[in-house]
């Protein structure tokens, strides 16, 4: 991505939807969001949020043998207007128009999308401006290939292929960088965001009742205090009538690495003011940002 300095860092409101009753029903899948993203819109008393995430696979039962049939083409190129009108995503028309009515910021979430060139399919994170435009979008980098024996197996790869780009968008708040789920074990995409200027980072996820209790806080906390910036990941809400159990849990943590909020593991909605305040003081204090040692080892965001 172009080297263009980041907005200046100001406070806003980040908003977590937990999104539960995801089943196979697409059309159902996309009308509860909308739904919840409305309501996540005007349910903060307080303030107005300025974004809003939607967790992993929000369209579809989250399994490697439900992407090919709920995969849709998205065809957006970085740096070209996106016409949403001719869009074929149903999803895309969708959090488009949610964006646009809510007058937010949009994570999307994930969904599985098809390249109509090569027929690849990809788990891919988009991104909405208050005004419906689609500003940006993340394939994921890592996929969830794991065998952890007696407990879980499951392999993104017998369907998914990896993305090739660490992708971050401006707001005129704050830089967000962006990953999906298993991209937060992999620390150098968060490094790489982190030292292009990102404040906060978004990762949409589904972890398991296995890996959830193990690493969910502690990989957030992790890459949260490791770069000195806001992270959140946001999660389906636990459905242990599905095919697949998500953890839950949402979360937002500091640039200290301490939690702000969490969720359980029900439906959710999650209202978090992210203060610019510590992620200044975090730096000035502890200041690892300019100690860093790259005659000693190689910079990853170079």
């Amino acid at each position: 991505m172009t080297s263009v300095a980041p907005p200046v860092f100001k406070p806003f409101t980040l908003t977590l939807i937990q999104l539960g009753s995801i089943g196979s029903d697409k059309a159902a899948n996309l009308h509860h969001a909308r739904e919840m993203i409305m309501k996540a819109a005007k349910s903060n008393s307080d303030k107005r949020p300025q974004v809003v995430v939607l967790p992993e696979c929000f369209n579809s039962p989250y399994g490697f043998v439900h992407f090919p049939a709920y995969a849709e083409s998205i065809s957006y190129t970085v740096g070209k207007e996106y016409d949403i009108q001719a869009s074929v995503s149903e999803s895309v028309k969708m959090l488009s128009s949610a964006a646009k009515e809510a007058g937010i910021w949009l994570i999307g979430g994930s969904i599985p999308e098809r390249d109509v060139e090569t027929n690849n399919i990809y788990n891919t994170c988009t991104v909405y401006s208050p005004t419906g435009a689609l500003v940006a979008s993340h394939r994921k980098v890592h996929l969830f290939d794991i065998d952890i024996p007696g407990k879980i197996q499951f392999k993104e790869s017998e369907t998914l292929t990896g993305g090739t780009t660490a992708n971050y968008f401006d707001t005129e708040f704050a830089r967000i960088g962006l990953g999906l789920c298993y991209d937060v074990r992999f620390p150098e995409l968060a490094m790489i965001a982190a030292r292009r200027g990102c404040h906060a980072m978004v990762y949409p996820g589904a972890f398991n009742l296995t890996t959830g209790p193990l690493h969910w806080e502690l990989l957030q906390r992790a890459r949260a205090n490791d770069n000195q910036v806001f992270f959140s990941m946001c999660s389906p809400a636990r459905d242990m009538t599905a095919g697949y159990h998500s953890w839950g849990h949402s979360m937002v943590v500091d640039p200290y690495g301490r939690v702000l909020a969490e969720a359980d593991e029900n439906e959710a909605i999650l209202h978090v003011d992210i203060d610019p305040e510590p992620f200044h003081e975090v730096r000035a204090g502890i200041p690892v940002t300019k100690q860093r040692r790259f005659d000693v080892y190689p910079d990853v965001s170079a």
